[in-house]
This record gives structure tokens, C-alpha cells and sequence, in this order.
């Protein structure tokens, strides 16, 4: 452990419903550590947004944290309502299917339901894994703004992780922008070799891109014969679960066909 990240959250969880305001005297005295120590810990805390200092020359939590918090309620309403309509997508497509949500530069996978035929025991939830090469990712980025994602990438060379990996700026570009056109992502073995999967963006009620969820697979068919199928199926599913969101799209699905082969899981 880093001692000064753990005292700097020790100090943290000192803050309660009962306490919601505590003096540096004060915290320096609970938790044995010089007023100085505390004072400097505070000051970090304060430059991020993580404490505020008070009109009385105390601390309170501050911004940063409410932040945290409204991320992490979003998240686990976006995973409750998602759920049910992703176990229909994986009973339909038996493959795995996985919904993330944007973390910095990379995704989170919050949810995931793997396929039995899963060579691999074990889940990817918890995972980050890099935008610009998975269909989850590239589901994300095709609905941020061109500028936003020449800043996540300018002069940062794009890691090749297959031969497939599509790694110059401009073909990135080419790419979201067809993904924009056709409503869904693909990753073509472009992040793992021998995995092929189809992604979908998921809205919120502003109409922001907030998540994305996916199909993948280790058959080569999910990126020929299966294509257009599966897409579909990921497309009519995001959007469900964007309307669960409050999303309200701005024109008819043409893919709202999709829940009449397996029933609508809303």
C-alpha cells in the first residue's frame, strides 16, 4: 500500500451523516498523525475537490465526491435495467454479451453474462479495456465529439494489440464514422485474436452516450453470415435499454423487428 493514499482516505471516511464537518485538529487527533501531516493531506483532498474548507475553518466533504456518487448510482440503475434485456440478448445469440460504461480513456465491463462455449472461467466484470479497438469502446467514442476524441488520442500512438488493431488517428475516424451511419460497432479480432464482437451505444435521457453492450464470440461468422442478425439484435437491445434510460430517439428504430422473434424483455 502507498501510506499517504491510505491516510489521505482514512481521512475520508472520517466524514459521516453525524460528522459531516471535522477540524484539522480534529482529524489529526483520530487518527494519530501530526496536525501538519493532516493539514498537507487536506490541502491535496482540497486542490482536487475531494474536502472543502468551511466559513468556520473546518472540513467537509466536497463536489468530487458527490460526483463519485452519482456515477456509481448511475451505473448500478444502468446495470439493474439493462439485465433482464441482456439475458434475453444472450439466451437469442448464445454467445456472451457485456455492457460497460466509459471509464477515462478506457471501459468498464459492469455486467457481463458469458457464454457457456467460453473457453476462459471467469468474468469480465471489473475489466478495463482500451476504446479505440473494442466494439464496446467504439460504440462510445462514435457518439462523442470528433474533437474529444482527437484529445483522448493526439500524440499518444494507438497500441497495436492484434495485427488487426486499427492504429492511425484518421482510420479511427473512418471507422466511428460508419459506425455512426450503421447504428453498431464491430471488433474484428482487432483486441483479442479470435474474438469477434458487436457492439451498440446506449443513451441516456439528455440523449448522451452514457454506456454500451455487446456481443462476442470466438466464430468467425459473427463478423460474416451471423452479422447482420446479431447486429440487430445489439442495436434493438441498446436501445431498449436506452429507453429504459429515458431516452426518447429521435427517429423509428429499423431494427425495432428485432424483440418480435424473442419477445420484448421490457
Amino acid at each position: 500500500m502507498i501510506g499517504s493514499v491510505a491516510k489521505a482516505l482514512d481521512i475520508l471516511n472520517l466524514f459521516s451523516r453525524a460528522e459531516p464537518r471535522l477540524t484539522v485538529t480534529e482529524i489529526g487527533r483520530r487518527l494519530a498523525m501530526p496536525k501538519s501531516t493532516a493539514h498537507h493531506l487536506l490541502m491535496t483532498l482540497a486542490e482536487y475537490g475531494f474536502v472543502e474548507q468551511t466559513e468556520d475553518s473546518a472540513y467537509a466533504l466536497g463536489r468530487a465526491v458527490i460526483a463519485l456518487t452519482q456515477t456509481v448510482l448511475v451505473n448500478v440503475e444502468l446495470r439493474d435495467r439493462a439485465a433482464p434485456l441482456l439475458r434475453a440478448l444472450a439466451d437469442a445469440c448464445d454467445e456472451s454479451v457485456y455492457l460497460t460504461v466509459r471509464d477515462a480513456h478506457t471501459v468498464l465491463y459492469i455486467y457481463a453474462i458469458e457464454s457457456s462455449r467460453r473457453l476462459l472461467a471467469r468474468t469480465a466484470v471489473g475489466d478495463r479495456v482500451a476504446m479505440y479497438c473494442t466494439s464496446v469502446g467504439k460504440a462510445i467514442l462514435a457518439f462523442l465529439p470528433p474533437e474529444e476524441v482527437n484529445e483522448m488520442y493526439a500524440g499518444a500512438p494507438l497500441r497495436p494489440f492484434t495485427p488487426h488493431t486499427i492504429t492511425q488517428l484518421p482510420a479511427l475516424h473512418d471507422e466511428l464514422r460508419a459506425t455512426r451511419e450503421r447504428g453498431y460497432s464491430v471488433d474484428n479480432a482487432e483486441h483479442e485474436d479470435g474474438t469477434f464482437c458487436v457492439g451498440a451505444p446506449i443513451f441516456d435521457g439528455q440523449g448522451r452516450v452514457i454506456g454500451s453492450c455487446s456481443i462476442s464470440g470466438g466464430d468467425p461468422d459473427i463478423m460474416g453470415a451471423r452479422l447482420p442478425a446479431l447486429s440487430e439484435s445489439v442495436v434493438s437491445t441498446a436501445q431498449e435499454i436506452s429507453r429504459h434510460m429515458g431516452y426518447v430517439p429521435a427517429r423509428v428504430s429499423l431494427v425495432r423487428t428485432a424483440h418480435k422473434r424473442w419477445g420484448d424483455a421490457g
